[in-house]
């Protein structure tokens, strides 16, 4: 059975989800289709006082389920059935999601919705496996560590995979022994709606996992203020982490984990394989149309293979054509909207302006909706435009060198540090010039996340604090007590 399916028959989820239902409010913000630009419908935008309402909810839910107290197995199976549950429903949830992201359908179940459930059934597995410690201490004494649930985390997940990252918010934190209140983006909240909902179908409590819908300034805003909120959780933009940050010391001290921007290198030396690496670089880039904060937007390649790989990259950029998220067949992914496509090209131009050279795209598609053509700068110094900006779109700079040094140079950011490639046939390379990338990850001849959720991500300077995915994710989500005990 074809996936393809017309936005007009999709039913879209209405109003916040709270304490289990729906709670309707009233219509404060325009969701659009960002393959044709039409408006699909409007949601609400959640308040302090809505915020407070899922919060009590949220509460209210620890303490009447024992949630975070229970057998651990008791999470692990919910869990495990809520991810059957997701995987069940994953034509419905990829419909929800493509109908108003960048993500096609195709690619949403196949990639998306089947990742969110290993993933929610990997950190279930946590929850009987990890404790805490018995401390060595004289013998007239008893110490250990305990491993403790925060309460109730707050969320905040990004438009750009808006059902996996939710995955990762509410999986670790749930098998953590928490209850979440989650905002998606304004943009694109409806599968994450549904998520919720099917979390109550499967046993979950009603209550531990509320979605507020709204904007950053007004929801995001109330809810990393809320003191009832123990932790916050938060994938996006760095000027918005930062302004997360400030909220949180201005109302409240809470611990935070933020994944942030991106500004990632994919270092080339001249033994690499030509035709394979333009397969990883055009993979490292052009996904989701180049919007993922992994994305690797500046391509360095050493003197020797600059030309070839240049040309073949520039051939790969011009193969892609767009097409509605929809649609049977995937295509091109849109720019998630007609602002960001403005500031994707803003730069484009700019770059070009101060002395790039555009080897390819650098202008929209002749096709209805937002969607801009993979663009490829070369020429560029490292104060350009194109080179500083996180663009968030499908566009890569292309710089070379001639040495390590000079390589390792142009791959430091002064501000981001999130991911970088390095591709090489040079084992004795590769393990020294991983230690010296600033990067929170490090992919050698590949680029870009697999599914071994056991691999944390999180970046290193601007990029973010604390972890997502991994073991660490799980420990993030739960507090240490020490104890000791005279005997």
């Amino acid at each position: 059975m074809s996936l393809a399916f017309t936005p007009a028959d999709v039913r879209l989820p209405s109003g916040h989800f709270i304490d289990g239902a729906y709670v309707p409010g009233p219509d404060a913000i325009e969701v659009r289709a960002p393959s044709t630009g039409q408006v699909l419908t409007s949601i609400p935008c959640a308040d302090a006082g809505v915020v407070d309402r899922a919060v009590k909810a949220a509460r209210r839910a620890l303490d009447m389920s024992g949630w975070g107290g229970c057998t651990p197995r008791d999470r692990l199976r919910a869990l495990h059935r809520w991810a059957d549950l997701i995987e069940a429903e994953a034509d419905t949830l990829a419909r929800l999601e493509a109908v108003c992201s960048s993500r096609p359908v195709s690619q949403a179940v196949a990639g998306d919705v089947a990742v969110t459930a290993e993933q929610i059934r990997f950190f279930a597995e946590f929850a009987d496996k990890e404790g805490g410690d018995l401390v060595p201490t004289s013998d007239s004494a008893f110490g250990y560590i305990s491993s403790e649930p925060y309460g109730v985390v707050g969320a905040i997940a990004p438009w750009n995979f808006p059902i996996s990252m939710a995955g990762w918010k509410l999986g670790p934190a749930l098998a953590a022994g928490n209850a979440v209140v989650l905002k998606p983006s304004e943009m694109t909240p409806f599968s994450t709606l549904y998520m919720a909902e099917l979390s109550v179908r499967a046993g979950i409590p009603a209550g531990l996992i509320n979605v507020v819908l709204g904007d950053g300034p007004v929801t995001g805003t109330a809810i990393t203020g809320h003191p009832g909120i123990d932790k916050i959780s938060f994938t996006g933009s760095t000027r918005a982490g930062a302004a997360i940050m400030e909220n949180i010391a201005r109302t409240g001290i809470k611990p935070m984990t933020l994944e942030l921007g991106g500004k990632s290198p994919m270092v080339v030396f001249d033994d690499a394989d030509v035709d394979l690496t333009a397969d990883c670089l055009e993979r490292g880039i052009l996904p989701n149309a180049g919007q993922f904060c992994v994305a690797g937007s500046r391509i360095i390649v050493q003197r020797g293979i600059a030309d070839a790989l240049a040309a073949r990259l520039a051939e790969r950029f011009g193969r892609h054509r767009p097409a509605a998220t929809w649609e049977a067949e995937a295509g091109f992914s849109p720019i998630i909207s007609e602002t960001q496509l403005a500031r994707i090209d803003g730069i484009v131009q700019a770059a070009a302006g101060q002395g790039g050279e555009i080897l390819c795209g650098g202008t929209r598609f002749d096709h209805a909706g937002s969607f801009y053509r993979p663009t490829l700068i070369a020429g560029v110094t490292p104060s350009n435009p194109a080179v500083t900006e996180e663009i968030f779109g499908p566009v890569a700079t292309f710089q070379t060198f001639d040495t390590e040094d000079e390589a390792m140079e142009l791959a430091r950011h002064p501000s981001y540090g999130l991911c970088a490639g390095l591709f090489t046939r040079d084992l004795s390379r590769a393990l020294r010039l991983t230690r010296r990338l600033e990067a929170g990850t490090v992919w050698v001849n590949r680029y870009g996340r697999s599914r071994d959720h056991i691999l944390p991500t999180g970046g290193w300077k601007a990029s973010g604090l604390g972890k997502d995915l991994g073991r660490e994710a799980f420990a993030a989500n739960r507090r240490t007590k020490s104890v000791l005990i005279d005997l």
